[in-house]
């Protein structure tokens, strides 16, 4: 097969593959889950599969259960005897849908959003924010008004009320830290009679009741993140936890989305997912502190969302070969079966496997591409740089990797130090180095290949934090030969005065407080160095990102612009930090591969032609790059 042949994966392959529930309930015999539709849009739609396996929209045509608390988002919705309870997208409000009819506002009009749901009695717990200030509140189901119920840290999630509606507890943090560098396990009196206790500290991930007088947490206090038993005492103060997973391995993960579940109560078990950034699997333990029992089947990785009750689990689902699905295992027998509708995939042959592999202790997955890109020396290979940078790439059926390897480029994926999966050790690495060790850990990796034969030329590219680190190792080294950056960070300084107060104080812990630290800040801006540029630059953004404004791409443009650099910026209206429209998404990895067929020296006539050094353009999707 050439080059000029067509191939199976196409752009719009992973527009309608690529993504994945983040939701999942299981409601009286049915499930509930909600899915991405980028051909509607991008809007978030919630479904339930019926006792008699049909599956349908609960979520009406123009709706969109997904809201923007603390910008990334929180759980969206539950369900409420076969209502849907949402928050819509467009105005952030709470919702109340009966089934068949017209969703109904719970919530009043203004700037508040709400997410992180939760259902107790007739009313639906929340974190609610308005600007920079937050609350858990208690929302009435019959419309009526709403009570605050919690007022504490600045930042709160997991709200949930023990059993015998005495008592609530949530996990709350303050600025400085993050939500994985520190946070707090409270417990009050439902009645605000007594002010909050703190039970367990460390990074608590999520948190629920065992009974009215304990409960399991997750927490990273013996440097991995492990389900410890929590008991109060009579007064309902803190007593001595009990760590039921004392294992090297990871039971939660960094909380990027309030409402995160990274175990399920399951009568007197629990359901988990546990692992490392290489490998998740599902497991069942108690508390006797016995290894977990697996029950996940020959799925390697499970998103952070788990629903169950005393005979099944449900949770997404993935592995090299499948992408994320949802999935219900029967918890006596293992029986497992995927319930949510099958996604059309490209042939089997043209998948490609990962091979985990650690290069001078640093964790990377690699994927050789299926067939050369020319007839001489070894394929050109692209280091793709996770998000977070509090993140990891797992080693999952991706078809935005696909795509690209099924053209003759390889790709390796870096777990640079700073990511999630391999404990707080490896995680901390990063800490006060960000723009250092991620940068050097790429480069360790494309010199390994370059000097071993597997590649013949080396690019970078990453989303977001993996943005900046692609933007970085292209003017702080001289390995890469161009750098692909989607809604990426190019100058921290102007970035950590423009962006939203989550993320406002990450910087403190990944470069240095400001202004003690501003020296680090200019020696590390790749805007500030774009002079040194190594190879050209793709930049891509959405014009409504309140993550990264669009103006950091700019800066980066307008650098490379004064020192003769080459590069091409594309803005996209009407996306935000991450695409999620299908033609946003065409549009895009038509835009890279032709970048790459400019800097690795190939043809790509099947996409439109990419001009580089050219003005910044704002980009409609479907006109020619």
């Amino acid at each position: 097969m050439s080059l000029t042949e067509p191939v199976s994966i196409s752009a719009v392959d992973v527009a309608r593959v690529d993504d994945r529930p983040l939701w999942v309930e299981i409601s009286g015999d049915e499930v509930w889950w909600d899915e991405p539709r980028p051909h509607e849009g991008g809007r978030r739609c919630v479904v339930r599969r019926r006792a008699d396996g049909t599956v349908e929209d609960v979520l009406p045509q123009g709706w969109n259960a997904r809201n923007r608390v603390i910008e990334y988002g929180g759980r969206s919705w539950r369900s409420h005897r076969g209502a849907l309870v949402f928050t819509n997208w467009a105005d952030q409000r709470l919702y109340r849908c009966p089934p068949g009819g017209d969703p109904v506002p719970l919530t009043p009009e203004g700037p508040a959003r709400y997410g992180d749901l939760v259902i107790h009695g007739d009313e639906v717990l929340c974190v609610r924010e308005t600007g920079r200030e937050r609350d858990i509140v208690a929302v009435p189901l019959d419309g009526g008004p709403l009570r605050v119920i919690v007022k504490a840290h600045h930042f709160l999630m997991n709200p949930r009320v023990s059993p015998d509606g005495r008592h609530i507890a949530w996990i709350g943090w303050n600025h400085p830290d993050m939500p994985w560098d520190a946070t707090e396990l409270c417990v009050a009196p439902l009645d605000g009679s007594r002010p909050h206790e703190v039970v367990a500290g460390g990074a608590v991930a999520q948190a629920e009741w065992r009974d009215s007088r304990s409960l399991y947490a997750v927490t990273d206090t013996t440097g991995w993140w492990n389900i410890h038993l929590v008991p109060l005492d009579s007064d309902g103060e803190p007593a001595r936890a009990r760590n039921l997973t004392p294992l090297p391995l990871e039971f939660g993960d960094a909380v990027w989305k309030l409402g995160q579940t990274f175990f399920a109560l399951a009568g007197d078990s629990l359901v988990t997912m546990y692992g490392t950034a290489d490998g998740r699997r599902l497991g069942v333990v108690d508390e006797s502190g016995a290894p977990p029992r697996e029950i996940g089947g020959d799925a390697t990785y499970w998103s952070p969302t788990l629903a169950a009750d005393a005979t099944h689990v449900v949770g997404v689902a993935a592995s090299p070969y499948r992408p994320y699905e949802v999935v219900r295992i029967e918890l006596a027998t293992g029986r497992r079966e995927t319930v949510s509708p099958a996604k059309r995939l490209p042939p089997a042959e043209l998948l490609p496997t990962p091979e985990p592999v650690t290069i001078d202790g640093i964790h990377a997955h690699l994927y050789a591409p299926l067939r050369p890109a020319s007839a001489e020396g070894p394929p050109p290979y692209v280091v793709f740089v996770h998000g977070g940078p509090t993140s990891a790439a797992a080693p999952i059926l991706d078809l935005e990797v696909a795509f690209f390897t099924s053209r003759g480029i390889g790709v390796a994926e870096v777990n640079y130090g700073g990511s999630t999966g391999y404990g707080r050790a490896y995680r901390e690495r990063l800490r006060h180095n960000w723009g250092v060790v991620d940068v050097r850990d790429c480069e360790t990796v494309a010199r390994r290949l370059l000097a071993d034969g597997t590649a013949g030329k080396v690019a970078i590219r990453g989303g977001s934090a993996g943005g900046w680190t692609s933007l970085a190792a292209l003017v702080h080294s001289d390995v890469f030969c161009g750098a692909v950056a989607h809604y990426g960070i190019a100058d921290p300084e102007s970035w950590a005065a423009e962006t939203h107060d989550f993320e406002s104080r990450y910087l403190d812990g990944l470069i240095g407080p400001l202004p003690e630290t501003r020296q680090r800040y200019t020696d590390r801006s790749p805007a500030l160095h774009a002079a040194r540029a190594s190879g050209p630059a793709l930049l891509m953004h959405g014009l409504e990102d309140a993550i990264v404004d669009p103006s950091q791409a700019e800066r980066f443009a307008e650098a490379l612009e004064s020192t003769g650099g080459r590069w091409a910026y594309l803005a996209f209206p009407g996306e935000q930090h991450g695409w999620r429209r299908e033609e946003t998404i065409v549009a895009v990895l038509e835009a890279e591969l032709a970048f790459y067929g400019q800097v690795f020296g190939f043809p790509t006539p099947e996409v439109p032609p990419l001009v580089l050094r050219g003005p910044s353009v704002t980009f409609t999707p479907g006109e020619s790059a």
